[in-house]
Parts: structure tokens; sequence; C-alpha cells
């Protein structure tokens, strides 16, 4: 079997683009992975296309060393986009290695130790806050909507939920000047009048959904350490299932990790067991973060186990298509300390049927999928339906 053909594919899906591979062999075996990457999806898909010469006429089988000859390719930039699309080639030839052997690809990493996974509700009042109208979803005008969101979540079955600062009113607005432009947004200085917004959204979200369901409030990169430490404080009543807050800096993450009353989250934006080592070593955050479509199945796989080696748990950064499910719920069955996967609930009416067959969720879990590969294509037709242009590019999360 060799490789014949390898693409990327862009899909608009909404407010950010979807970015996939796939990868044709010689005797008819196709395999899909997902490298999404809302902010920079011609820079992915344009390290794809500069990968396709390397591999041509190499059996897809050879994953590993297919991975470290893609990987000198890109010594000089390792990270950011060009790892991203070795990360959607890998998942890609997994998919096809799976379904050359007829198995899960779970089952080529020892196979499962769970047949389902919990989730939580990931952006839960973001999106609403941001795209309720183009999703035709209830507007977050005041507190009380963001209580009735918290009821919603219950209902749905879920036991946690992840938002970001969101501020209801006519229009909601979000805060994100970590991923922000123009003047007076770098300083990641918390104000008091920010400060007391965050504190009536999680009291308001923790009025909806009661005790038991536990709250996690993402920061991104908007403030200094200073400021997350703050709203740690201001937090601690709560029912909270982490803190997240993203930065290059493994001394800033273990300041405000023994800083703070809650649990702290970090590293979705690193890729390789390099980039993630100095923060494991120095137990620097409870809960590491992966993202498969950004390091590969692999990759994303030691940098698991070694996070258990640290009495550590992960979590699989997770908000994309339904591809992108399957490939962290495979994650999630192979390694033993997972604490819980992310999942985007609001999204496009479509997202069930790009895939040719969607994950099961129920009762705010994923159930492991038993067919071949990652248990789903990609529905080429579907893809093509909804195509992405530069003039619909958004900012997404």
């Amino acid at each position: 079997m060799r490789i014949s053909r390898v693409q990327a594919f862009h899909c608009d899906a909404g407010w950010r683009p979807w970015t996939f591979v796939k990868v044709e062999t010689d005797v008819g075996i196709v395999g899909w992975g997902e490298c999404s990457d809302s902010r920079n999806p011609y820079g992915v898909a344009g390290s794809v296309r500069d990968l396709e010469d390397l591999l041509v006429g190499e059996d897809p089988r050879a994953i590993e060393r297919l991975y470290w000859d893609m990987l000198r390719v890109f010594r000089q930039n390792l990270g950011g986009t060009s790892h991203k699309a070795i990360a959607g080639i890998e998942l890609a030839l997994w998919d096809i290695k799976g379904k050359a052997l007829g198995v899960p690809v779970y089952e080529l990493f020892g196979g499962p130790m769970r047949e389902r996974v919990r989730l939580y509700w990931s952006h839960c009042g973001t999106t609403r806050a941001r795209h309720s109208e183009k999703l035709g979803l209830p507007p977050l005008r005041s507190y009380d909507d963001i209580v009735a969101l918290g009821h919603e979540v219950v209902e749905r079955g879920f036991t946690a939920l992840k938002t970001n600062v969101v501020i209801p009113g006519d229009p909601a607005r979000t805060y994100f000047p970590g991923f922000g432009r123009g003047p007076n947004t770098t300083d990641g200085v918390l104000t008091a009048e920010v400060r007391e917004q965050i504190e009536a959204l999680i009291t308001a979200f923790s009025q909806g959904v009661g005790p038991k369901v536990q709250i996690a409030l993402d920061l991104n990169y908007n403030f200094r350490p200073a400021g997350v430490v703050e709203i740690g404080r201001v937090l601690e009543r709560f029912n909270m299932q982490w803190i997240e807050y993203d930065t290059w800096d493994p001394r800033a993450l273990l300041q405000i990790k023994e800083s703070i009353p809650q649990r702290l989250a970090s590293c979705e934006s690193l890729v390789s067991t390099r980039q993630y080592r100095p923060v494991l070593e120095l137990h620097a955050v409870d809960t590491a973060i992966v993202d498969v479509p950004w390091n590969g199945f692999a990759q994303a796989y030691i940098i698991g186990q070694l996070a258990d080696a640290y009495e550590l748990t992960i979590a699989p950064h997770n908000y994309y298509s339904h591809l992108a499910d399957l490939q962290a719920v495979h994650l999630c069955a192979v390694l033993p300390n997972v604490q819980i996967m992310e999942i985007d609930i609001d999204d496009v009416p479509w997202k069930k049927e790009l895939v040719t067959r969607a994950p099961i969720i129920k009762d705010g879990h994923i159930e492991l999928p038993t067919a071949p590969g990652w248990g789903a294509d990609i529905d080429e037709a579907v893809l093509r339906a909804h195509p992405f242009e530069r003039s619909q590019r958004q900012v997404g999360y």
C-alpha cells in the first residue's frame, strides 16, 4: 500500500473554519484527520501541501517514521501551524492503518480502558453571546438568561460546563483582549469592573446549575498572573471544575497554581512532548489540556502518559467538528488519567451531517465508536456544500 495523494480542505463552520486532511492510497483506503485552527487555516493547509511530495509513494502504515520525516522538514520552524499540519496528516495515517487492519485506532494503542467519557459543555454562554442570532438560540440579555442556560445544561444531562468572560446585554459581549487587537488591549490588567462581571457570571451559572454541576472558567491569555490569582480568590465559594489560563511561562503557571483555591488547567497551545515537559516537571498544573488535532495522536498519547507519571490528569482541548470529537474520545479511551473531555454543544445545525457516523452523546457522556479507524469519514458532499472563503473569515474563539 502506498500514499497516492494528500489534500487539505476547509469548511465554513459558521463563524470559523474547520480544516481536514485527506490521505488517499493506491489500494483505495482513505484516511481523514482534522487539524482545525480558526486563526491560521491557510498556514496549516499550506504546510500540508508542503509535505505532500515527501509522502506520496510512501507506505502510510509506517506512521512513526513518517512523523519524524515530516518533523525534520519543519525542523527550523517547529510548532504552530507546521506542527498542526503534521498532526492532521498523522491522524489520517492512523485512520488508514486502523481501516487496513479492521480495528478502531484505540485498539492500536492497547485497547480501550473505558466505554464512554464524561463531557463538559464548552463555550457555554460564549457562543450564544456571539452567535445566538446565527444559530437561532436564545440571546443572553441578562443574568437571568445565564441562569436559564444553567438550567438547560442540567436538563440536557451535563455535569460540568466551561464558560469564558461573558457579559450579558443587548447585545451580549465577551471579553477577549488576549486574542484582541488595537490600542489598550495588551496590558492584561484586571479591572474592578471586569472582576465584578466575572463574579456575577459565575454566580448566575451557579444558581442555574445547582450544587452538583461544576463550572470551569477559561481566562485564556486575557490577564497577567496577578489578575488570575485575584479572580481565583474571588470565586473561592463556587463549585469550580478548574480555572483555565494560558501562558508560555511554566513558572508563571506554578505561581498561579500555588496561589488559587481552585485546580489549574492549562497547556492547550502547546505541541509536542518537548513543550509539555517543563510544565509537567514543575507540576505547574493540575490538569494538562492536550489538543489532538494540533499534536497528532501518538504525541498526545505520550504527553498523556507523561502527565500520568507526574500524577496529573489530562483533558482534551476539543471545540471542532465531530471528527475531532472522535479523535479525542479515542485518546481518552487509552489513557489512565482522563479527567473529562471538552465538547461544543451550541454549533452549526449540520454538524452531524458532516461525518458519516456521528458520535453518540447521551447523558453528558460520549460513547466510544466501534467502527475501524476513527469510526467515521468526512462526507465530502456536505464539505463542499459549506465552502470557506477568506471574506467569511472571523476570529473564532
